[in-house]
């Protein structure tokens, strides 16, 4: 069984979230101020992610800014380390990673802000990439993705959203009709999985929110403190403003 893990792990590229395809985005869900959905989202990072992939910028007792207490933080998210001040990292060896895959399955901390791009904001490839998983028996994993064709990483989240088809269809090339082009139409349920397609695109999303949060911790801190000082100027400018006419008054 072992051996079996270690070979499908071994298929796990370096780079799991890589550029390569024209597929639209969908827009990601904005839900870094819903405390429950980033709970909920790093719940999931934990359980599903947190196995390969690391966020060493990332600390656990950061997630107290989502609303979660220290009790809670090392009861249910807490599983390489016993320390709330540790990072996240992974209790896989780099040596290791790089003996089995070819390369350390990359960090995932700056994730969010990394792939974005001018398709669109980093967490609209997440969202995307997370949902567009497809069966298909030509790729060495058995899957393939819509965002990134020919991923190399297994679909991990496949027992909640279940195994999909992707179905394609030859159509003529809109610049030279004499020539077709294959393409994608849609997707096929073949196996359910444990969510329902809302069910599943909600808990994507609230994944998708947890890694722009973790990106950027101190995003909602830095907007409220943005909005303090441009307040502190617009009093100033009042105070400036008058203080300039009381010193020109007696100038003419």
């Amino acid at each position: 069984m072992m051996k079996k893990l270690l070979a499908l792990l071994a298929l796990v590229p370096s780079l799991v979230f890589s550029a390569g395809s024209n597929y639209p985005l969908d827009k990601a869900p904005d839900l870094t101020n819903d405390l429950a959905a980033l709970q909920r989202g790093a719940k999931l990072f934990s359980n599903y992610c947190l196995n390969c992939h690391a966020a060493e910028s990332m600390r656990y007792n950061r997630l107290r800014d989502i609303g979660l207490s220290e009790e809670q933080i090392k009861e249910n998210l807490m599983f390489a380390t016993d320390s709330v001040g540790d990072t996240m990292n992974i209790a896989m060896d780099p040596k290791d990673a790089k003996k089995w895959f070819g390369a350390a399955p990359p960090d995932l901390s700056l994730i969010a802000r990394s792939r974005a791009s001018s398709n669109g904001p980093g967490a609209d490839y997440i969202y995307t990439y997370l949902r567009t998983y497809y069966r298909d028996p030509s790729k060495p994993t058995g899957w393939n993705n819509m965002a990134f064709p020919n991923v190399g990483m297994p679909h991990v989240l496949w027992e909640l959203q279940g195994e999909r088809i992707a179905k394609f269809e030859d159509k003529p090339d809109a610049h030279d009709p004499a020539k077709t082009v294959h393409t994608f139409v849609g997707f096929e349920q073949t196996k359910p999985g444990t969510m329902t397609t809302v069910e599943y695109d909600q808990a994507m999303a609230d994944l998708t929110s947890f890694l722009v949060f973790m990106a950027e911790p101190v995003r909602e801190d830095r907007f409220k403190l943005g909005v303090i000082v441009l307040m502190f100027f617009g009093v100033f400018t009042v105070f400036a403003w008058r203080l300039n006419a009381a010193y020109w008054k007696d100038i003419k």
